[in-house]
């Protein structure tokens, strides 16, 4: 198993902005922090290895059959639980500007580090979307199941960790620093890590800002070791990397541009975060380092193709295959989009 996800799977209804000529709802929509990243983590991995992919479904009394034929399509390492109530479903109102408002509409089904199963707990890369306390309280959960069910000898597991918005605040700033030497990666989007320091980007996207947040971040140690990433997910104007080398003069940091250059081609950037971690999990998994970048640069360059597939339509990437058989998402095969992104970002194609 390469990657697991605790974030929750959630059946959105989507409501269009007010300007929208078109009012009509979009209901039943498959969502949620970690079907997103489980998604981004597939769109890399073709069968076989896309049974390397874990997640945990609670399908409630309603749960639409039309869906589950869907992730079954996918081919993952779901894991599908029924659950006797109803399945967790948001309700999603656009306003103007991409601003999203969200409610749940029924009891919503947290995942904890004890409902990972013996599989799952082998995961080689973990995704946390949670407050600071939660992340140290899962982290600290799942390293005591492994070494229960794998033995102390177990390879250590990457935690790549997502702050949830309302916790990026000035007040939760010391558990933020406190929870960092317990992940891998942190990564807030621009706007969760300027809030974090009481700091608004308004109309304009601060670069200088990013940079100098992401620094006082990496300064205090991201990992055990100190050696771990910021990654700071921008939006449209792309990504930012920064990582603590062996000493100050092996730090790397660069913004990675996103790979929908075309802003006309977005058609729902929700989710796109999400999908940019599990893509980026299994580039860090999968790392090879002929392909000439450093790891986490690497890394995010599998997350910001893995994006672009999210935020094309509404919900999820449309799996099919080609005239030659082999799998496409959104008419388009993966690995085109890498090797182009990849001659974009560094100049060549592949190794």
């Amino acid at each position: 198993m390469d990657f697991c996800t605790l974030g929750m799977f959630i059946i959105d209804d989507i409501y269009p902005p007010p300007s929208h000529s078109d009012q009509t709802p979009q209901k039943d929509i498959i969502g949620g922090a970690g079907t997103y990243s489980a998604i981004g983590a597939r769109l890399l991995s073709p069968p076989p290895s896309s049974r390397s992919i874990g997640w945990i479904v609670d399908t409630g009394t309603d749960f639409p059959p039309e869906l589950r034929e869907i992730i079954a399509s996918w081919q993952t390492g779901v894991l599908l639980r029924p659950r006797d109530a109803l399945t967790t479903r948001g309700w999603n109102g656009y306003g103007e500007n991409d601003h999203r408002a969200f409610k749940y509409l029924t009891e919503k089904k947290r995942l904890t580090a004890d409902d990972l199963t013996d599989e799952l707990l082998g995961a080689k890369s973990f995704h946390l979307i949670c407050s600071p306390t939660r992340c140290i309280e899962l982290v600290q959960r799942i390293g005591q199941r492994r070494r229960e069910v794998l033995g102390s000898f177990a390879s250590r597991e990457i935690i790549i960790w997502e702050p949830v918005p309302d916790m990026c605040t000035p007040a939760e700033l010391h558990n933020t620093l406190e929870a960092l030497k317990w992940v891998d990666v942190i990564s807030p989007n621009h706007e969760e890590l300027a809030a974090l320091f009481g700091f608004r980007h308004g109309d304009t996207f601060d670069a200088e800002a990013v940079i100098s947040q992401a620094s006082r971040l990496l300064q205090h140690g991201v990992g055990i070791l100190r050696t771990g990433a910021v990654v700071v997910r921008c939006g449209k104007e792309g990504c930012y990397v920064a990582q603590r080398g062996p000493s100050v003069d092996n730090d790397s940091a660069c913004f990675l541009p996103p790979y929908l250059s075309d802003s006309s081609r977005v058609v729902d950037p929700t989710g796109g975060g999400n999908g940019f971690l599990g893509g980026f999990a299994v580039g860090l998994v999968r790392y090879d380092v002929a392909e000439g970048l450093p790891r986490h640069q690497e890394a995010a360059l599998w997350g910001t193709v893995a994006a672009g597939f999210c935020i094309e339509q509404v919900g999820m990437p449309v799996l099919s295959k080609d005239d030659e058989g082999e799998e496409t998402w959104n008419g388009e095969r993966v690995e085109d989009r890498m090797r182009d992104y990849r001659l974009r970002v560094t100049g060549r194609s592949t190794r």
